[in-house]
Parts: C-alpha cells; structure tokens; sequence
C-alpha cells in the first residue's frame, strides 16, 4: 500500500531514533521533515537520517501544509504548548508521554484537536505491542482469577546532570518519566481510576523525586503498589496477583522474547507468547488507523487524563504526606 501519511519530527530528541525505523518499515506513515530552533542542527540531523526536509524552527514545519502527522518529543513542559498549536495547524499528533503536566493542559489539547477535527493520542508504545495485548487478554479471560493485588518496578540510573529531567520546571522527576508506566499498565488492567492513593519520594536539592514509591487503593478491593527512580540500577517488572494464580512480566514496557511473561497457578508455570514486532510500530501504525480508517485510539484522552489525574494526585501526597484522592 502506498505510503499515505507524511510526517515530521518536532526536534532532534535523542527519542526519535526510535520512531525513525518504524515510520519508514509501516505502509501507512512516511517520515519526510524534522524541524529544530537550529537551522543547522536540523540539517545535519536531516542528512544523517535521510530525511527529505528540515526547518529552523518549529513554526515553520506547523507551516507545511504537506505535513499531515506532527510527532512531539518535546520536554514534559512543552508537549500541551507544542501539541495544541500543531493541532490549530491542522496536524494531527503523537505526543510522547506524559501528555501533559496538570488536567487543565490535557482538557485545553483535548479541546485543540476536537475544535481542529484532528487525532491526538499519548506515546506509550507498550500498550500496542502483542506482549501486552496478550497480557490483557489473559487477566480479561480470568486466567489468574480476580485481580487482587498488582505491583510494578521501572527503575534506571540516570547519569547526565544537564537532562532536562532533572530540572522541576520542566516536568522532571522519576515519577513523570519511568512511575507513569507501571501507573498506566495498572489501570489498563483495572480499567478504572484509583479511589486513592498515597505516595512517598526521595528529593533532590532542587526538589525533583530521584525516587518514588506509591500505593493505589481501586474499587473493588484491588490494591497496588510500585516503585520508579533514577538513582537504583535498572530494573523493571510487572505482577499481577489474583485469586486463581499470579501473573509475572519481566519486561513489561520493553517487551524481550527472552524474558516472556508466565503465569504461576497450581503448582505449574505456564508461559504467555506473543510475537515480537517493532516495539514503535504498533503506536505509529494505531495513530494512522485512527486517522485513515476512523478506529478509536488505543490510549485514549480520556484515560491519558486520568493517568495524569492520578499521577498528580500521588506527587501532592508526597509533598504533604497525606491519602489523597484523584
């Protein structure tokens, strides 16, 4: 099938090497323009991708009228700001995640791309890979009975003290980059918003969480916990305890076929498979059918809204060490 959307690259973010391979291998997106606030930096960067146009400013590729998909890897802070003016533009939008940084940011993009006529969605690529498709689909057919209890790890050490996720004004901090994953793999699973939570952090002198550690509370009497940081060596894990086994993901947001999720019941640990695609396609590829083919978003607004709901509420119960509720 012939390539039907053209797309370009807000900046030259480390990130977008990722997406580069998958644009150009899916039938449906093509890659064609990158734009930095560098005239000469997006040049070189276009020659070193191959990619056929560059701008020397952001402005400029909201400009393009052949431009119809915007990818945004901006910061944390930028991604409303950056997100609803391509919207305005007429583009649509891959906004990597989190989405925003408050629930006023998520309703003014949301309110952009409804005005606009055009498909915003949140990059969190694992939720269209099989494995977690698969996972899904295991705890929805009952295969560990009830959800009783779900806790998640997504740890790393961050070493570059320049990144901009260290700085709190830019939406820095372990619980905006790597805690939003187990967050968001726990209520894919609830499918529900938390009723409370509760949450403890680590801080930097300039108050930005190096770690945190958070509890949920969901209706129904399904509890959870998990863990991010910056500062522990790298590690991360989903388990799913119901009442007729448990379910264990080694590798729950960078799925690895050598490391394939299993469930433990009756004495017997049964693996789950899945095929191992492009961890980047399947989010580029639900974007184009939502855009082509009028197919719903897999990660909708609506729940990217109350992930940062929650998200929000668990960074306000650490800073005054109260239960607070979404």
């Amino acid at each position: 099938m012939k390539k039907l959307l053209k797309w370009g690259l807000l900046s030259t973010a480390r990130i977008n090497r990722a997406l580069i391979p998958p644009l150009r291998a899916s039938e449906l997106n093509s890659l064609v323009a990158v734009a930095s606030r560098d005239a000469g930096r997006a040049e070189a960067y276009a020659k070193q991708h191959s990619i056929p146009r560059f701008y020397g400013s952001y402005e400029a590729l909201l400009a393009d009228p052949e431009i119809d998909v915007i990818y945004n890897p901006l910061p944390n802070h930028l991604h409303a700001e950056w997100s609803i003016r391509a919207a305005q533009a007429g583009k649509h939008v891959l906004c990597e995640k989190p989405l925003a940084l408050t629930v006023n940011e998520v309703d003014r993009m949301t309110e952009a791309a409804q005005q606009s006529g055009t498909i915003l969605a949140e990059a969190f690529m694992y939720r269209h890979h099989p494995q977690t498709l698969a996972v899904q689909k295991a705890v929805q057919d009952g295969k560990i009975g009830d959800i009783q209890l779900i806790r998640g790890s997504f740890s790393f050490t961050l070493q570059r003290p320049e990144d901009f996720r260290w700085t709190p004004e830019y939406g820095g901090g372990a619980l905006w980059d790597v805690g939003c994953y187990p967050v968001s793999f726990t209520r894919m699973l609830v499918e529900s918003p938390p009723e409370e939570v509760f949450g403890w952090q680590v801080t930097t002198p300039d108050r930005v969480d190096e770690t945190f550690i958070g509890q949920l509370r969901f209706s129904g009497g399904v509890l959870a916990q998990f863990d991010c940081s910056f500062n522990l060596p790298r590690q991360t894990v989903m388990e799913i305890r119901g009442t007729k086994g448990i379910l264990i993901v080694p590798a729950p947001f960078k799925p690895d076929p050598k490391q394939k999720p299993y469930i433990l019941k009756d004495n017997r640990k049964l693996q789950i498979e899945f095929k191992n695609p492009d961890l980047y396609l399947g989010e580029v590829e639900d974007l184009a059918d939502a855009i082509l083919f009028g197919k719903p978003p897999r990660v909708s607004l609506l729940e990217s809204r109350e992930n940062i709901a929650t998200l929000k509420a668990l960074l306000l119960s650490a800073q005054e060490n109260r239960v607070v509720g979404p």
